[in-house]
């Protein structure tokens, strides 16, 4: 672009900043300064003239453009030529200078115009203020300003010219009237000798070397002398803070001699601000600036201050903190930076300040002075090196103390002493102990506030200190030796558990170093270590809080890898197994998360880990080791831990962790070759139970059932040595007087032992089980059930010893039938079974269900009628009804919003229910059987209550359903209960209930489908006609009469169109008993279906001229049950010859 373009585009973008919206006005700066990028030294000249030729542009404006200009020179000040630069520094000069008054932006915006052109071209940016900076005038502040900032920006430029600013501004300090004038005086002083401090700091850079700090001292102890004795004794606060802004650099370049005569009155004249300035940031830097300066030139002044330096400086660290503003923080540090300077120079006199006050019981003095000890022991560690040994033992009182906040700064000190060696001293393992303790703390205990009405974050403590341990156990090379194997002390008690995962992460880092540094380096040397834990203590630990792996921050990922790390300290042929099968579940880990994660599945896969593990070691001595110490382990989740350290939260190990380490000790015993071994362990099992708890005796019976794998007759003998001993008659005395306590403490036992026989029936290889159930295993359980006082049986009322019993019985009763040798099995005791079922369905109370007994009752009996001998009639028959009225009967369940019900121990209950009557139908697979199942259902078909009803076809539709997935027909037959069967069910699709009408849909449909598998066809056939049924459910979800009425019409004919000619009368004589349905609905629906049926197939009724007979004898259609009885005289007189009220037009006879 040419420069006339770029100034004319420069102009109409500058005659827009005039917009009245502020947007516009951003834009066009933003404009010009892309403008400035490309054409910078054009721009800039266009915005000069653009100035100058609107002389009275508004100072908003003004300064908008001269901030675009700043931009562009900061950015293009390497490719500015000397013209442009002479033609921005006059502009900016006269544009800074223009008026007296004070405007801040405007007058800011010309000077750091002038700051930016400087950088580069400070002689000609000097030479014009310095025009304006002439003696005996007081200058502009713009322009004292503008010097101050070009100090900062381009010291070495500004130095050299500084003695003559120096020399020229001296006399006028004292013709300064103006606070704020007074103010900018005392801000130039301060950049000035900030500037020279750097000028002097970096000689080897500098124009000239030759430069010293003699050459500024007596106009610097000028200026100090008129800021202290008169500007510092202001009311004016602003002042007095830019005074001593001012003081602190200056005093680094007055005489030394002058500096040591000062400091008597300079020092406490600063402390004394403290008590004036809520603002304390200026101060502490000054005075940090000072003790500097007196340190530096050996000052003895310090020694006598030093006292009162410590108390102002203490106490500003432990004022309450009303914000975390970063001007309040900078005041910390500036007040931590003094106390570096005094702990160089006065190390033991500091810490015979500090040290006695960690003793205090004050909060915040405690906290303050554990600040102050963690910054000296990072910014003064040669200083300190001594008085390690002194600063640990110190360090005992704050330790104890619960105070959340000190123990953040206690965290917080034993970090700094790990990164310089303190804890590889003697007593450092405390510190360590301390901080494990802290990672111990459960995340979710709550926080007091303090007494400032500060909250900090629950979990703060733990969180600074998992994080301290993790970076100074990876980070601190010199810590290697004090943590390993230091820290494997902490893995198995039982309190550090909450601290694990840290564990767990900082000690794989510490084992890879290790092994990095060579095998003798790694493994670890038990026999000199007696604290720490044996490779089978850490092997079981870290396996059994694996079993719950998201607790804890992810505590089963990193227990895994650190028993992957240390494989060659656990067994030497364990590595190469445990490269292929440790990352498999470290990837299922991975894969789940907590919500998606199946427990049941992960266990089987860690117990699987260990079986593994156990075969590839596959030496007994070691094994039976590890089942010794997983034995040990057991009591250390009682919760019982914390007694021994009352200061440490409790953790009660969780009844799952408990539960999985049960079934880590069957597994292990499981591969031990020892019988002696199993069985003692076995015994010590058994005596030591904690029978109160229901995790508990799950985990001991899941124990006894794993080790029954592989030592069934061992099993079984300890656990009839342990019914047969005492342990129950010292309970049963019928005059014992805590009879009460001592009963329901045997019933628990009981439970337990009924409970260990059931899961060893079912774990107990196959081959073996049938020849133990009869003789070893329900003879054990049954006497353990039943009680004899005095001679007498008493059956127990105990329902959770009658659930265990039941359960034990599903387990056992699952294992016969899983047997090779079921189906030749005569199991002697199967009625004897399902009649104690069933006395305990009929003892539940018929009006709720509170406990699983009947679910698992009628699970048990599913199981036994599969086992041979066949039940007799009768008994089916009282099982059936049993079973059906305990269900049937209970009250409506509550229903959700998708009006399904929600109660899952009912829908379990239900699922029995269906799994025993299809075992039953199974039996029976013929249409005689379904008949017989239909016949019990059909009193609840027909039941008053609206729920009845629905249950019953509910299970109907199931019966029907499984019955005709499993029908297999080798010989067309007819299937002559047909008539009867839909009859029954047919009616109900007018159901006042919604779901017993879909049901009732779906009942016919399965029937109809059932006649077409008898006349033939196969199971995949489908049948448009019986498929029709499926679209008319859309007509039953609506309760109106005409749409009801009318899709049963539909029904109808459906049925009459598939029901073969020799079922039509046993149809029709069931439909007649539904006219006197309870539920006036299925009476109209009757009604309807019967009219249809007539109109649709009476031309057949006519030709069977035995009509008559059939009504009184049933022609060999006669239900079975009373309910589905042939129709009396009194029901044929009530047949629909004519229409009734609420049958659509066109529907009737």
């Amino acid at each position: 672009m040419t420069r006339p373009y770029v100034k004319k585009l420069s102009f109409t973008l500058l005659d827009s900043i005039t917009d009245k919206d502020p947007v516009v006005q951003e834009q066009v700066c933003s404009a010009l300064c892309s403008l400035g990028e490309s054409q910078p030294g054009e721009t800039l000249c266009a915005c000069e003239e653009y100035l100058r030729q609107h002389d009275k542009l508004a100072h908003p404006y003004r300064t908008k453009i001269l901030r675009a200009m700043e931009t562009i020179l900061s950015s293009h000040i390497d490719e500015l030529d000397k013209d442009t630069a002479v033609i921005a520094i006059l502009l900016a000069s006269n544009e800074m200078t223009r008026i007296k008054e004070l405007d801040c932006d405007w007058q800011q915006a010309a000077s750091s115009v002038l700051v930016a052109v400087g950088k580069r071209f400070i002689n000609q940016v000097m030479e014009e203020v310095l025009s304006r900076f002439q003696p005996g005038i007081l200058p502009h502040s713009s322009v004292l300003h503008t010097l101050a900032s070009l100090s900062v920006s381009n010291a070495f430029g500004m130095v050299p010219f500084l003695p003559s600013i120096l020399s020229t501004m001296l006399p006028m300090l004292g013709m300064a009237k103006q606070d704020a004038l007074k103010v900018v005086f005392c801000c130039a002083l301060q950049h000035f000798s900030e500037s020279t401090l750097e000028y002097l700091a970096n000689l080897d850079q500098a124009p000239d070397p030759t430069v010293r700090k003699d050459t500024f001292a007596a106009d610097i102890f000028g200026a100090y002398d008129i800021l202290f004795h008169h500007w510092l004794q202001s009311r004016d606060a602003k002042l007095r803070l830019a005074v001593v802004a001012a003081l602190g650099p200056m005093s680094h370049l007055l005489p030394s001699e002058k500096l040591e005569e000062q400091l008597p009155k300079l020092l406490p004249a600063v402390l004394g601000l403290y008590k004036k300035h809520a603002e304390t940031f200026q101060i502490s830097k000054s005075l940090g600036q000072i003790l500097e300066a007196a340190v530096s030139v050996g000052s003895r002044t310090l020694e006598v201050q030093l006292d009162a330096l410590l108390v102002a400086l203490h106490a500003q660290i432990c004022v309450p903190v009303e914000s975390s503003s970063p001007l309040v923080m900078s005041s910390q540090k500036e007040v931590l930076r003094c106390f570096t300077v005094l702990a160089c120079c006065s190390p033991d006199r500091l810490l015979a300040f500090l040290l006695p006050r960690l003793d205090t019981n004050n909060e915040r003095l405690r906290v303050g002075t554990l600040q102050i000890l963690r910054h000296i022991i990072n910014s003064a560690a040669a200083q300190m090196e001594v008085k390690k040994p002194f600063i640990l033992s110190s360090m005992r009182l704050p330790l104890l103390d619960t105070n959340n906040k000190v123990k953040r700064a206690v965290v917080q000190v034993i970090s700094a002493m790990a990164h310089h060696g303190y804890l590889e001293q003697p007593g450092g393992e405390v510190m360590v102990d301390y901080i494990v303790q802290q990672c111990a703390l459960p995340p979710e205990e709550p926080e007091k506030p303090g007494p400032d009405g500060e909250d900090l974050a629950a979990d703060s403590v733990r969180a600074v200190s998992i994080r301290t341990l993790y970076l100074v156990s990876t980070t601190v090379d010199r810590m290697n030796s004090v943590l390993w194997p230091y820290l494997l002390e902490f893995l198995t008690p039982v309190r550090f558990t909450a601290a694990l995962t840290p564990l767990c992460r900082s000690l794989v880092h510490l084992a890879l170093k290790r092994q990095e540094a060579g095998a003798d380096a790694f493994l670890v040397q038990y026999n000199s270590n007696a604290n720490l834990p044996s490779p089978f203590a850490m092997t079981t630990r870290l396996l059994v809080v694996s079993s719950n792996p998201y607790l804890g921050d992810g505590r089963g990922a990193a227990s895994l890898r650190l028993l992957k790390v240390m494989h060659r300290n656990i067994h030497p042929l364990l590595g190469q197994r445990w490269e292929t099968t440790m990352p498999v579940l470290l990837e299922y880990l991975d894969e789940h998360t907590e919500e998606t994660l199946s427990l049941k599945e992960w266990e089987e896969k860690l117990l699987m880990f260990l079986r593994d593990t156990l075969a590839v070691v596959s030496d007994n001595t070691w094994i039976c080791q590890l089942s010794q110490e997983m034995c040990k382990q057991l009591p250390s989740y009682n919760g019982t831990a914390q007694e021994k350290v009352p200061q440490l939260p409790s953790y009660n190990g969780t009844a799952q962790e408990k539960n999985f380490l049960y079934k880590c000790i069957g597994t292990t015993l499981g591969a031990a070759s020892s019988k002696e071994v199993v069985r003692k362990h076995l015994r010590e099992l058994l005596e030591t139970a904690r029978y109160q708890e229901e995790g508990e005796q799950e985990g001991l019976a899941c124990c006894f059932g794993i080790c029954a794998i592989t030592h069934l007759e061992d099993t079984l003998a300890q656990l009839e040595d342990f019914v047969r001993s005492d342990v129950f008659r010292k309970s049963i005395g019928i005059f014992n007087i805590f009879k009460d306590r001592s009963e329901h403490e045997v019933e628990r036992m009981k439970s337990s032992l009924i409970l260990c026989y059931g899961h060893v029936a079912a774990q107990a290889p196959r081959e073996l089980v049938l020849a133990k159930v009869e003789s070893d295993i329900l003879r054990s359980m049954f006497q353990c059930f039943n009680t004899k006082v005095l001679g007498i049986k008493v059956e127990t009322k105990d329902p959770a010893l009658k659930l265990c019993l039941v359960q034990s019985l599903c387990m056992v009763c699952q294992a016969m039938c899983s047997s090779a040798q079921a189906s030749s099995f005569q199991f002697s005791r199967k009625a004897e079974l399902v009649t104690q079922m069933m006395e305990f369905i009929r003892a539940e109370p018929p009006d709720c269900l509170r406990t699983p007994i009947r679910k698992k009752a009628m699970l048990a009996c599913t199981y036994l009628v599969n086992l041979e001998p066949v039940l007799e009639e009768q008994a089916q028959t009282d099982v059936i009804h049993s079973c059906l009225h305990s269900v049937m009967a209970l009250p409506p369940e509550p229903e959700g919003e998708d009006g399904t019900c929600r109660e899952p121990l009912y829908l379990d209950t239900v699922c029995a229910l269906e799994d025993l009557l299809t075992s039953l139908l199974q039996r029976n697979m013929t249409p005689q059987g379904l008949q017989i199942m239909v016949e019990h259902l059909s009193p609840w078909i027909k039941s008053p209550r609206g729920h009845e009803r629905a249950r019953a076809l509910g299970l109907g539709a199931c019966l029907l359903q499984f019955f005709l997935e499993h029908l297999h027909v080798s010989t067309l037959v007819p299937f002559h209960n047909l008539g009867l069967l839909v009859g029954l069910f047919a009616p109900r699709c007018a159901d006042t209930w919604a779901t017993t009408r879909q049901e009732a849909v779906g009942c016919v449909h399965s029937l109809l489908y059932l006649q077409l598998g008898y006349e033939g066809f196969s199971q995949d056939h489908r049948d448009e006609v019986a498929e029709r049924l499926l679209t008319l459910k859309d007509g039953l979800v609506h309760p109106d009469p005409t749409i009801l009425f009318h899709t049963c019409h539909s029904i109808a004919q459906v049925i009459a169109k598939r029901l073969p000619s020799d079922q039509l009368i046993s149809l029709l004589l069931t439909m007649f008993e539904s006219l006197g349905d309870p539920d006036k609905n299925c009476s109209r629906a009757s009604t309807v279906m019967i009219n249809c049926l007539l109109k649709e197939r009476g031309t057949v009724l006519l030709e069977k001229s035995h009509l008559c007979p059939v009504a009184g004898t049933g022609c060999g259609a006669q239900p079975h049950h009373p309910g589905l009885r042939a129709a009396s005289g009194e029901d044929e007189q009530r047949c629909p010859i004519q229409g009734e009220p609420g049958l659509p037009s066109g529907q009737h006879c």
